[in-house]
């Protein structure tokens, strides 16, 4: 079992969110995320802490996808992001993230969450750095 396919099996947080993603190539991916009631803040919104999770999601796994063939997973040293438009019921999330800068162990990461059925609005932005790490130290086996 790959890497990335042990972090799938393990990954029951994005379960629970009902997250999931495609790797384009290392250091580019694409994160996908329908909005529910269970998401919900209000009637209509999306709670911030959500796109959060989306978004740490997203960058992460856009930093695993870059070093994983070298054994190695990743771990959030810090993001920032921006709440630009509120995400809406049954919205149809698409998050696009893409390696920055890498160097022996920091990576840095850029993502976008758009919203395409309502013009591709722009729902969050963010920035983050990420620690590469031996994917045993994680409980990985590889």
């Amino acid at each position: 079992m790959t890497l990335i396919e042990q972090y799938v099996t393990n990954n029951h947080f994005g379960k629970t969110l009902g997250m999931d993603f495609k790797i384009i190539e290392p250091g580019v991916v694409h994160y996908y995320l329908t909005i529910k009631k269970e998401h919900l803040s209000t009637p209509k919104a999306a709670h911030g802490g959500v796109i959060s999770a989306f978004m740490d999601g997203l960058l992460g796994v856009t930093g695993l996808s870059a070093v994983e063939k070298e054994n190695k997973v990743v771990s959030t040293v810090e993001y920032k992001i921006n709440f630009l438009s509120p995400a809406l019921l049954n919205d149809e999330l698409i998050g696009i993230g893409k390696v920055e800068k890498m160097g022996n162990r920091l990576i840095i990461v850029s993502g976008d969450i758009i919203c395409p059925e309502r013009n591709n609005i722009v729902i969050a932005k963010a920035m983050g750095t990420f620690n590469a790490y031996p994917a045993e130290k994680a409980g990985y086996v590889v």
